[in-house]
């Protein structure tokens, strides 16, 4: 894998953490496996199916998480396929942390997460704050699919509503305690300049006009009419924090920092954006 020259970027950043990946995956072995289960023999079998899911990875150029089609976010496992984008936002922290100290968690009663994908980010608000209720939304009817099974798995279908909306058109005004969301973000240039494992993705979760900002334009210009008074807007934009500095520069924006790492995460309260 490290011959071959590939890009990790989907959940690991090195050859070998994603070929532990690959073998978990054909060992069915449980994330947290102890040393002692590690001690077994494996068969002709399993190391026939890990060769040939290397092989793919070096191929194809397939990310490893759409050749085990799990993975983790905020300590949750979630089933993903192609079509979503791969769970690997800093927001799994701050969801972690019920968003303190930003919002009182204990008076948060409606989450929104706009641009849902595999539903990772509404199910672990619904984990992280258990007296919300959350609304994952999408325009991407596959993707739908993807964050409904993975509701249903985490028996969350009464606390987290699944439903398809382009940006805010099909919700009720002025609803919600957090708005939540991991939008498109990449410009026209960047996307082009992508590695081939990238080319996997759906490409409208990715994409966001020539300079990546088309959805970060939406969800500044319409997210007020739907923040109850107090609400908290939490937006990561990855690597076009330059260009939404510069270009929202009369905004109050806090960029979030993460002991985890990662960044391009701001955040704002309603008072703020209608300033």
């Amino acid at each position: 894998m490290r011959r071959a020259r590939l890009h990790y970027g989907h959940g690991t950043d090195n050859a070998r953490d994603e070929a532990a990946a690959l073998l978990w995956h054909v060992l069915k072995l449980p994330h947290d496996a102890s040393a002692q289960r590690l001690e077994r023999p494996v068969t002709s079998g399993q190391l026939a199916a890990l060769d040939t899911l290397v092989a793919r990875r070096i191929r194809e150029r397939v990310p490893a998480v759409y050749l085990t089609h799990r993975c983790w976010f905020a300590g949750l496992e979630i089933y993903v396929d192609e079509r979503v984008l791969i769970p690997r936002s800093p927001l799994a922290e701050l969801i972690e942390e019920r968003f303190a100290p930003w919002i009182d968690a204990a008076r948060v009663r409606r989450v929104l997460d706009l641009g849902t994908g595999s539903g990772c980010i509404a199910i672990a608000c619904a984990r992280a704050l258990p007296r919300a209720r959350v609304d994952a939304i999408d325009v991407s009817v596959p993707a739908l699919a993807v964050a409904r099974r993975n509701v249903r798995r985490h028996r969350l279908t009464r606390r987290v509503r699944v439903l398809k909306s382009d940006y805010f058109s099909a919700l009720p005004r002025a609803a919600y305690d957090i708005i939540v969301s991991n939008p498109p973000y990449v410009g026209r240039a960047e996307l082009a300049a992508l590695p081939p494992e990238y080319r996997h993705e759906p490409r409208s979760a990715l994409a966001a006009g020539t300079d990546g900002l088309d959805a970060v334009r939406t969800i500044l210009r319409e997210a007020p009419r739907y923040l109850r008074a107090g609400g908290l807007l939490v937006v990561e934009v990855g690597n076009t924090e330059v260009q939404v500095r510069r270009h929202f520069a009369k905004l109050p924006l806090t960029w979030l920092h993460f002991r985890r790492g990662g960044g391009g995460v701001f955040l704002l309260t309603r008072e703020q954006l209608v300033h």
